[in-house]
C-alpha cells in the first residue's frame, strides 16, 4: 500500500482546529505532509499551547486518515506551537502582583466564593503569596469565610501616600466591602459607585508582592464585571458551575463573556462544584444529586480545560460558616480535592503566561456598557 499525499491533504480539509475558523489546510496549520509507503508524517503549526487542543488535533488527524484513506496507515503528527510575542501589559497593572485570576459564575448559589476561599488557602499552603479581593459588592462573604468579619482595615503611609492595609488571615491578604459596612446594612449602590469602591480597594491598598490575586466576582455578566476588566489586566478567568442544566446555561454565558473578541480574557477552565454527594459514613458512595459531569461536558463542548470537581460534603459548608476554609483540614479528602484543582489552575496559568500575550485592560465605549474595545 502506498499513501498519496494529495489524498491526505484533501482528507485533512475536513478538520477544523478550535479557534482557527477555517479547516487546518486552508488556515495554513498543516505546513507539510510527507508519505513513505504506508507511513504518513503530518507537520502541524498551532497558535495555542493548550494540551487538549493539541491532543484533539493529533487524534483528529489520525482518525481522519484511518477512516478516509486507509485503516492500516502509520501516521505521525509533529506539532509545533507558534505564539505571538508578548507585549507589555497595557492598562493599570498593580506593581508587585504577578497573576490576577477572576473567579466567576453565571449564576448565584453555585459556591463560587467557597471555591475562591479554598483555592486561596491551598495556593498559600503551596508556598505562593496570595491576595483575595472580594468584588461581590452586594453580597460580600469573604470576611465570614476567613473569620475576620469584625476586622477593619487601617490606613498606613507608603512612599508618602496613604494606603489601606489589607486584612490578613491564614496568610491571605484580603479586602472586601464587607469590612466597611455593618453586617445588617444593605449596599444600595448604582454601578458607578460600586466601581469606584472596587477601584479604591484595588489601587489604594498596599498589596505588596503577590504571586496570585483572586477576584471573587459577583454572579452574572454585568456592570461590575466590565468595571473590573476595564480597570485591570486580568491574567485569566476560572468559571464555577454546578452540574444541572440551569446552572450550565448561565456558566456558558459566563465563559462567553470572557471569550468575546472585545474583552478577550483567557479562560483557564471550569470547576464543577457540588458534583456529587458523599455521606461521611459511606465515603466510597457517590450520589449525583444535580446530574453527572455536566460542567465537565460543558468544558469539552466549549474547548476549555476542566479543572476538577468538588463534592457536596457537609464539612465544606461548616468550615465556611465557621471561618476556616475546608482545604485547611490536613490529610482529608477535601484537602486532596482542592490540591488537585489548584495544581490545575496553576498549570493552566503557567501555560497561559508562556504562550499568550498579556491581557489588556479594556475601555467601555458606550453609555450602556454593552460594547468594549481594547485599550490603545
Amino acid at each position: 500500500m502506498k499513501l498519496d499525499r494529495k489524498e491526505i491533504l484533501k482528507a485533512l480539509e475536513s478538520i477544523t482546529i478550535a479557534g482557527e475558523g477555517k479547516n487546518m489546510v486552508e488556515s495554513g496549520a498543516v505546513t507539510n505532509v510527507i508519505t513513505f509507503g504506508d507511513e504518513a508524517v503530518v507537520d502541524l503549526v498551532l497558535h495555542t499551547p493548550a494540551m487538549h487542543i493539541k491532543k484533539r488535533a493529533e487524534d483528529d488527524i489520525k482518525k481522519t486518515i484511518h477512516e478516509l484513506i486507509s485503516p492500516d496507515a502509520k501516521v505521525k503528527v509533529n506539532i509545533k506551537v507558534e505564539s505571538p510575542e508578548k507585549p507589555e501589559i497595557k492598562g493599570r497593572a498593580i506593581p508587585g502582583i504577578k497573576n490576577i485570576i477572576a473567579v466567576a459564575s453565571g449564576k448565584g448559589g453555585v459556591g463560587k466564593s467557597t471555591v475562591t476561599a479554598n483555592l486561596a488557602v491551598t495556593l498559600a499552603k503551596m508556598g505562593f503569596k496570595v491576595g483575595v479581593l472580594d468584588a461581590d459588592i452586594y453580597g460580600p462573604s469573604m470576611p465570614i469565610m476567613f473569620d475576620v468579619e469584625n476586622e477593619k482595615p487601617v490606613s498606613i503611609t507608603v512612599d508618602g501616600k496613604s494606603k489601606m492595609k489589607p486584612i490578613e488571615s491564614y496568610e491571605i491578604k484580603m479586602l472586601s466591602i464587607g469590612f466597611f459596612t455593618a453586617p445588617s446594612q444593605a449596599v444600595i449602590w448604582r454601578g458607578p459607585m460600586a466601581a469606584k469602591a472596587l477601584n479604591q480597594m484595588i489601587f489604594d491598598a498596599d498589596w505588596g508582592e503577590l504571586d496570585f490575586m483572586l477576584l471573587d466576582l459577583p454572579p452574572g455578566t454585568g456592570d461590575i464585571h466590565l468595571s473590573i476588566m476595564q480597570s485591570l489586566p486580568i491574567t485569566g478567568a476560572v468559571v464555577v458551575s454546578t452540574p444541572q442544566a440551569v446552572a450550565l446555561a448561565d456558566a456558558k454565558k459566563g465563559v462567553a463573556m470572557f471569550m468575546q473578541d472585545n474583552i478577550n480574557v483567557p479562560v483557564l477552565g471550569i470547576i464543577e462544584n457540588m458534583a456529587y454527594f458523599t455521606p461521611e459514613e459511606l465515603p466510597e458512595n457517590k450520589y449525583y444529586i444535580f446530574g453527572q459531569e455536566g460542567a465537565k461536558n460543558l468544558a469539552q463542548d466549549l474547548e476549555v480545560p476542566f479543572l476538577g470537581e468538588v463534592p457536596i460534603v457537609q464539612s465544606i459548608r461548616e468550615a465556611g460558616d465557621y471561618g476556616r476554609p475546608a482545604a485547611l483540614q490536613t490529610a482529608s479528602p477535601i484537602e486532596k480535592v482542592f490540591e488537585e484543582i489548584t495544581r490545575n489552575v496553576v498549570q493552566e496559568t503557567v501555560n497561559r503566561n508562556e504562550s499568550l500575550p498579556a491581557t489588556e485592560a479594556i475601555k467601555i465605549t458606550t453609555m450602556a456598557g454593552c460594547s468594549a474595545v481594547k485599550k490603545n
